[in-house]
């Protein structure tokens, strides 16, 4: 099962400078991760970005927030989308696998500090020192590559490299076609107050598709949400808010490729729910089981 969240990279646009803009960022990468989103994706959205906060600078804020703090500093270095990286709220995300406090038994990323001969490498994994160890068969890394370490035990190390994709949420680039046409895709939900209400019979409903096939959940910008983003008339906006959505074989398909329309805060007490807070109360209600 995977979980997707898309976001447009006009997601800052009202912020009124970089530190601003950077605190936004920080909460949209704390949510997925509360939430337990495998994948966090920018589509993009140029008719409303501003200024020089653009797909490029979200991308790469969001990718920094995500990185482990024992990476940081070696795999960033000096950037000016990051000069305001310090105000991030830490994410502090638990262990993919295994449950130990140490994190022995879990996966981990770790970044090549250096290739040597014999197939082997040393790497920055947030242990005490860089640990050589053996590349597996068929593998290939460079200095400065990111990679995922099993550490089975942390006193003594015992690690091994991984051929597979990192631990942790992965921030992606992509259009919003793209996004919702991949076969893990899931059920697709898009967050909009013109959207069917969320109630706790269609939420019986979207907790069994979601447990059996991931979801993808999309968001708008503030005061430009998807049927702005997306170039819908009135007449099609207003056909959401009328439709129900549901029914007892699952959901019904809505252009264009969403599955549903859905306004998880149907009596919102102020004029406008800003992304981040969107995020917080989609992402809650969805992940509530059967």
């Amino acid at each position: 099962m995977t979980v997707s969240v898309l976001v447009p990279s006009s997601l800052t646009r009202e912020a009124e400078d970089k530190r601003e803009a950077t605190r936004k960022l920080g909460y949209v990468a704390r949510a997925a991760t509360v939430f337990r989103a495998d994948r966090l994706v920018v589509f993009p959205d140029r008719e409303g970005e501003r200024g020089r906060f653009d797909g490029e600078f979200v991308a790469t804020v969001l990718r920094y927030a995500t990185t482990p703090p024992y990476l940081r500093n070696e795999a960033w270095g000096m950037r000016d989308e990051l000069e305001y990286a310090g105000i991030l709220p830490p994410l502090r995300a638990v262990s993919q696998t295994g449950s130990e406090s140490d994190d022995s038994g879990s996966s981990r990323q770790g970044i090549v500090t250096e290739v040597g001969p014999d197939q082997r490498v040393r790497v920055n994994c947030g242990l005490q020192h860089p640990i050589s160890l053996n590349v597996p068969p068929g593998m290939e890394l460079e200095e400065g590559e990111r990679v995922t370490v099993r550490v089975s035990s942390r006193r003594p190390v015992r690690a091994k490299l991984v051929d597979g994709p990192l631990p942790g949420l992965s921030i992606e680039r992509t259009d919003l076609e793209a996004a919702l046409g991949r076969e893990d895709a899931g059920v697709r939900i898009a967050a909009s107050r013109f959207g069917a209400e969320l109630t706790v019979g269609r939420l019986g409903t979207l907790a069994g598709r979601r447990e059996r096939d991931g979801m993808t959940v999309a968001f708008g910008a503030p005061e430009r949400g998807l049927p702005a983003i997306l170039g819908m008339d009135e007449e099609a906006v207003d056909a959401l808010s009328r439709r129900d959505g549901v029914d007892g074989d699952g959901v019904e398909p809505t252009d264009p490729g969403f599955d549903l329309w859905l306004n998880t805060v149907p009596d919102q007490g102020s004029d406008v729910v800003r992304t981040e807070e969107a995020l917080f109360a989609t992402l809650a209600p969805l992940s509530l089981r059967e």
